[in-house]
C-alpha cells in the first residue's frame, strides 16, 4: 500500500517550491521601508536632543544667596555662567510667607566673558521672604 501526496490545483498556491511567489520582494520592499523609517525617526531624536542641550546649556544661572533687606526689599545674589559672547536676561522673584508674587525683576546679563555675578536688589510690595531665579533667555 503505498501513499501518495495529495496534488494541489495548479496556479491556486502558486508555483511550486515558492512560498507566496511575490511575497519575497513585498517582504523585502516592508523591511527596506522599516529600516529607512527608524533611521529616519532615530535621526529625528538625536536633532531634538542636541537642539534642546545647545539651547539649554547657552546660559545657566542660580541665586545660591538672599537676605531680606527690608519690607520692601529682598537682596540677592546672582550668578550666571554663559559661552562668551552670549547676552541675555535672567529675572528673580520674591514671594512672600503665603507665596504670592511680591516683587520680580529683570536683569540684564551682558556679552563679555564665561560668567556674571551680581548683587541686585528685588523691590516688593509686601514683605518677601524669598528670592527665586525663574530662567535665563540668551539672546547671542
Amino acid at each position: 500500500m503505498s501513499t501518495t501526496a495529495p496534488r494541489l490545483p495548479e496556479g491556486r498556491y502558486g508555483k511550486a517550491g515558492h512560498s507566496g511567489g511575490g511575497d519575497a520582494g513585498a517582504d523585502r520592499r516592508l523591511r527596506v521601508a522599516a529600516v529607512v523609517c527608524g533611521v529616519l525617526f532615530l535621526g529625528l531624536i538625536a536633532w531634538l536632543g542636541t537642539s534642546y542641550l545647545v539651547r539649554e546649556t547657552r546660559m545657566h544661572g542660580e541665586v545660591p544667596t538672599f537676605e531680606v533687606t527690608s519690607d520692601t526689599a529682598v537682596r540677592a545674589h546672582l550668578s550666571v555662567q554663559k559661552h562668551d559672547g552670549v547676552s541675555g536676561v535672567c529675572t528673580l522673584r520674591s514671594q512672600s510667607a503665603d507665596g504670592d508674587v511680591v516683587g520680580q525683576l529683570d536683569v540684564a546679563v551682558p556679552a563679555g566673558g564665561t560668567g556674571f555675578e551680581k548683587d541686585v536688589t528685588i523691590r516688593t510690595v509686601h514683605p518677601g521672604t524669598t528670592a527665586e531665579l525663574l530662567g535665563c533667555v540668551a539672546h547671542g
